[in-house]
């Protein structure tokens, strides 16, 4: 089992900037790829942006160039840095981690990202 804690969501103004941070604790030997999914109301979940363990990245087109997701093995954390956020941003984001071993997919509780015009 692995428990995923989400922090740094809130209430920003159109242009500023937000970091999330998730911590991921259990059974961490098994996680592989990670990211940052989010979802508003009535919507799909989508992918924000994904990091393998080497570190490789994907984003949404959407964020390109606004975001950044890092990773931090050694601390078990991955992070996604907000900058330019636009108020289509808001949504509840999630941290998810993948098995490395199983088809298992784990997610935190969310945290949400309000961002004002």
């Amino acid at each position: 089992q692995v428990q995923l804690v989400e922090s740094g969501g809130g209430l920003v103004q159109a242009g500023g900037s937000l970091r999330l941070s998730c911590i991921a604790s259990g059974s961490i030997v098994s996680i592989g790829a990670m990211g940052w999914y989010r979802q508003d109301p009535g919507k799909q979940r989508e992918l924000v942006a994904g990091i393998t363990r080497a570190g490789m990245t994907n984003y949404a087109d959407s964020v390109k160039g606004r975001f950044t997701i890092s990773r931090d093995n050694i601390k078990n954390a991955v992070y996604l840095q907000m900058n330019s956020l636009k108020p289509e941003d808001t949504a509840v984001y999630y941290c998810n981690a993948d098995s490395r071993t199983t088809s298992r997919r784990y997610w935190g509780q969310g945290t949400q990202v309000t961002v004002s015009s």
